[in-house]
């Protein structure tokens, strides 16, 4: 790590999950092995090949903000995301006597949500009980019942804008879709901006849904997804030798990222540092990792690199462990190439094995728990662990959580389109 260069903490954080509306909520479902998992109610999935999800239960962006009905027409992203910051801002007592114009924004964003309903309505109408759909009738559908308010938010750069407007941060405002690793590689990019003097706190994560009829099908016809419909908590199990696809999951993890003497100036509470960040392609194929994990090996090593940490000194793994079979295996492969003998005495664990998988939203939120871990001294489990895979051999931290004192976490995430991103957060010393 070069000793000149601008350090970056973490003074804030906020989280909408499956597991909770705060990150002390989340934190707590995690350490005593509960899953969010349950069967699908936004729609009706029961004829789809998964019929359960993840979901965010009871949110009311009202209790986060008085004028919640505002963003009524806004994606579930753009609301879970102004609920996680107004949580992260608060947190971080970041609302006063900061130049706003140095304060940006990096969202790892998923883009909101098609207006189904009027979608098959307009379809069915056009086709007219015929195989044949008459354009003109879909669009005079269309034009009569979509929602023009609606359409605008399904561009994912409406999110950071509407968080713009709504908290005045005027400093550098960047939105990224690279797939699961997307919040990560904010987190990253948000860091070295502040690391450059571009600016001096940054609002970094994510915000994502993909849990309505499009999102499923997708995963489906992509095989990704779990099919252990008779047990749907029992279904995301990640390193299990009977893994079968991963849990669709949504919500949104936001932090405070702020140079360290500015944190200092303005005594605002200092959770972690962040000190290791590396970002790679696989340059293989979209939904597949090469089988010689040479992307996520890059990717660690960086990170390391970046930090200037041993692997001897990473005290737990969050991994990105998504329960699939090409996932696990490949990402257990990396940390033994990274780790050397080290990778059998670390801790590794997936948080998706109770919260399925956030997609664009996953690292951020994997941050924050690595967080807690590292101040609350306690790794969480992968729960549904029960037969070990040969070709996954680590400690899994399986089923039972495990108090250990950590000071530095390695934070994994690898998405479609090979895009690979490892974080370091670190315990703050002076």
């Amino acid at each position: 790590m070069n000793k000149n260069r601008r350090r970056v903490v973490i003074t804030g954080m906020g989280a909408i999950t499956p597991l909770g509306h705060s990150v002390s909520t989340l934190y707590e479902a995690q350490i005593n092995g509960r899953s969010g998992v349950d069967f699908i109610r936004h729609f009706d999935a029961r004829r789809f090949p998964t019929t359960f999800a993840a979901e965010v239960k009871e949110f009311d962006l009202a209790r986060f903000l008085p004028d919640g009905e505002r963003y009524r027409h806004c994606g579930v992203n753009t609301r879970f995301a102004l609920a996680a910051a107004q949580q992260a801002l608060d947190d971080a007592n970041a609302h006063r006597g900061i130049d706003r114009t140095r304060f940006g924004i990096y969202l790892g964003n998923g883009e909101g949500q098609n207006e189904f309903d009027h979608l098959i309505r307009a379809v069915a109408i056009a086709a007219g009980g015929s195989p044949e759909v008459d354009a003109g009738r879909f669009f005079q559908a269309a034009l009569r019942d979509f929602n023009p308010k609606r359409e605008y938010e399904l561009e994912m750069y409406t999110t950071s804008g509407r968080l713009a407007e709504r908290f005045e941060l005027l400093g550098p405002n960047f939105s990224c879709l690279t797939a699961c690793a997307a919040s990560s590689q904010a987190i990253g990019e948000a860091v070295e901006l502040i690391r450059h003097g571009d600016a001096d706190l940054m609002l970094a994560g994510g915000a994502h849904s993909m849990i309505h009829p499009f999102g499923v099908t997708g995963f489906n016809r992509l095989t990704a997804l779990s099919t252990r419909n008779d047990a749907p908590q029992k279904a995301s199990r990640p390193f299990d030798l009977h893994r079968d696809g991963f849990v669709l999951g949504e919500g949104s993890g936001m932090v405070v990222l702020e140079e360290l003497e500015h944190a200092r100036r303005r005594g605002a509470p200092i959770y972690a540092e962040i000190t290791g960040y590396g970002s790679t392609a696989d340059a293989y194929r979209t939904t597949d990792s090469p089988p010689d994990g040479h992307g996520a090996i890059a990717a660690i090593r960086w990170a390391l690199q970046d930090s200037g940490l041993t692997p001897e000194e990473i005290g737990y793994v969050n991994a990105h462990g998504t329960s699939t079979e090409v996932n696990d295996r490949v990402e257990t492969l990396a940390i033994r190439e990274t780790f050397g003998p080290h990778a059998y005495r670390v801790a590794v664990s997936s948080n998706k094995s109770m919260m399925g998988h956030l997609i664009a939203a996953a690292g951020v939120v994997e941050l924050i728990i690595s967080v807690m871990t590292i101040r609350r001294g306690v790794i969480p489990p992968t729960i549904n662990y029960e037969t070990p895979d040969p070709n996954c051999d680590l400690d899994y931290v399986p089923n039972t959580a495990r108090e250990k004192r950590v000071h530095h976490v390695l934070s994994n995430s690898f998405g479609f389109g090979g895009q690979n991103v490892s974080l370091i957060v670190s315990r703050f010393v002076e």
